[in-house]
């Protein structure tokens, strides 16, 4: 059985340029290979893997439980009842996405604490909600002239910039 402690753990192995061995870990071998091979997706897949590690390892634990005969709650493990039980996971926890107002006082509270500016990378993080979401509300500011658009200068990050913070 796989430890949730032990991916993240792997996960930081990020820093020394091995993407994805969390996701090979888990047993998922193509897109740990596909992590490896792109830097993690260029870093948004492995940042986005903080919020799946769980996930993933309860889901290669389930499975791999069945492979060896074990149950859940007394009943044997199938694959029928293995998808099953990972489609009742995933359902039962859907994230809850905040509504506009709230997505955008998050973002201006994240804004805050960095200095006025954000990216919408930074924006995910710190909120929860899609990078979609949190692109569209970032655009929406900017429409209104809240927030003005800048490139970080080392990096060439789309970064928004709130005029007022």
């Amino acid at each position: 059985m796989n430890n949730v402690g032990t991916a993240y753990v792997l996960w930081l192995g990020c820093l020394l340029q091995l993407h994805g061995l969390q996701r090979l870990y888990n047993g998922k071998i193509f897109t740990g290979l596909l992590w490896m091979f792109t830097f993690g997706l260029f870093g948004v897949g492995q940042l986005i893997d903080l919020l799946l590690i769980p996930g993933m390892v309860e889901e290669h634990n389930i499975k791999l439980a069945a492979k060896e005969g074990h149950s859940l709650n007394g009943v044997p493990l199938s694959q029928p009842a293995i998808e099953q039980v990972i489609t009742q996971k995933r359902a039962i926890a859907p994230s809850v996405q905040p509504t506009s107002d709230q997505l955008t006082i998050k973002l201006l509270k994240a804004a805050e604490t960095r200095g006025g500016k954000l990216s919408v990378t930074q924006g995910v993080m710190e909120t929860g909600a899609s990078f979609e979401q949190v692109e569209t509300s970032l655009k929406t500011m900017l429409k209104t002239g809240y927030v003005d658009v800048t490139n970080d200068p080392e990096t060439g990050v789309v970064m928004y910039e709130f005029k007022e913070l």
